[in-house]
């Protein structure tokens, strides 16, 4: 179960409930035309779960591997760590996950030292399939571990790219094992399809669940049971010219990269050129609560009045651990907190900070999420991939593309 409060100080006037009534219409519209297909990978993605399932029960390789090693960027990998960051120290009998995202020579070769080739499955993830910081990863890939992809060491290997691009072909060529992206789902909405399904299914994850608790957020979303999600974007949209930074604060160390994710899927879809050819959009920053607090909220609190700011919050971890009650001389001021759980006391952390934020004049909400399972995360997902298709239609930008970064990519190949 997730709680979604909005407690902005802003008033929702008719003008904007009428914004909100042609934004619900516009993004029904988008769901009927197939502008993208993320709002129904909940179902969508099932099939091809099953198959990733069926793989690593019955492919000999597959089952006996003990590590998965994702080879992607950005949208191709931010969503599948976040998956595998909330759940991997919680679920039994998983298999090791690796990123191998970033061209850094240091970070590349420690990653690689770290890898057993013999007990390892490679998935190369590019929607494009030409992604070259992705391609050039995995030629290294197949120099360094001197991996065959023309005999049986194939198995090895799993592509997931778009159906008919250069990586489906070359997939093709050598019969390497290969799933393709739905055409209309975007690199940043493309987690709950099979860039991020297949691999943590093949991990151990319990990918149904994740998928389910998405179905059931789109399903009550369509069914016009999230009005809050329309306040938002609509608050948020309308005052971007007095507050146009969105700060979350996650309060669980696990939910980093999702905030990382989360970052992406803001930045990307919404920073753009509108129709009337002016730049906009909202810049969304990333921190961890109770860390980031002693840095960054004093910006917040006395800096430029630009920002609004989520708490994401945990009711209940599945540990307890309570502060130990030992008086320490010189430290007696800090004893009001003993005998209390860590979980209490990030949670009034995150309640004080929210207070005294709500009490300066900052617009604040929460999302309280009773537990960090499968479902929630599911949920979660498709809140916030929801929430940027509903800012990019009042923005009027094409939230599905990324013109800025295909030139930056047109650029890089000029210089080489």
């Amino acid at each position: 179960m997730i709680q979604f409060e909005n407690e902005y100080l802003w008033e929702l006037d008719k003008s904007l409930e009428g914004i909100m009534i042609n934004t619900y219409e516009t993004i029904l519209k988008e769901k009927k035309k197939g502008t993208s297909g993320y709002f129904t990978l909940g179902s969508d993605s099932l099939e091809i779960m099953e198959d990733a399932k069926q793989l690593a029960q019955t492919n000999t390789f597959v089952k006996q591997c003990d590590t998965v090693v994702v080879i992607g960027i950005g949208g191709s990998s931010l969503g599948t760590k976040a998956i595998e960051s909330i759940f991997k120290h919680k679920t039994a009998g998983v298999k090791r996950m690796l990123f191998l995202e970033n061209p850094d020579e240091i970070d590349l070769s420690d990653k690689l030292v770290s890898i057993e080739k013999a007990k390892t499955l490679f998935c190369v993830v590019s929607k494009s399939g030409l992604t070259i910081e992705t391609i050039s990863i995995f030629k290294e890939v197949i120099e360094y571990f001197e991996l065959d992809y023309k005999s049986p060491q194939k198995e090895q290997i799993v592509a997931i790219t778009d159906e008919d691009s250069a990586l489906h072909k070359f997939a093709h060529q050598y019969g390497i094992k290969t799933y393709n992206i739905p055409a209309n789902v975007g690199g940043r909405f493309s987690v709950l399809s099979a860039v991020g399904i297949v691999p943590l299914t093949i991990a151990g994850y319990d990918t149904k669940s994740i998928l389910e608790g998405a179905s059931a957020m789109a399903e009550s979303f369509f069914h016009g049971k999230e009005n809050h999600l329309l306040k938002k974007a609509a608050l948020l949209t309308k005052h971007r010219k007095e507050a146009s930074i969105n700060v979350i604060f996650s309060y669980a160390n696990c939910l980093e990269d999702f905030t990382k994710w989360y970052v992406q899927l803001w930045a990307e879809s919404l920073g753009k050129v509108d129709i009337y050819g002016n730049h906009t959009g909202l810049t969304p920053i990333g921190h961890i609560g109770s860390v980031d607090q002693h840095s960054f909220l004093q910006l917040i609190m006395q800096g430029p009045r630009d920002k609004t700011v989520t708490f994401i919050k945990v009711e209940k971890f599945e540990k307890e651990i309570k502060v130990p009650n030992i008086k320490l001389k010189f430290l007696e001021k800090t004893d009001y907190i003993n005998g209390f759980s860590f979980n209490e006391l990030i949670d009034g952390e995150c309640e004080a900070t929210k207070e005294s934020l709500s009490h300066v004049g900052i617009n604040v909400d929460k999302i309280t999420l009773d537990s960090l399972n499968e479902k929630n995360v599911g949920r979660l997902i498709l809140y916030y991939e929801l929430l940027t298709s509903l800012c990019g239609i009042i923005l009027e930008v094409n939230t599905y593309d990324q013109p800025g970064v295909e030139m930056g990519k047109k650029i890089l190949k000029n210089k080489f």
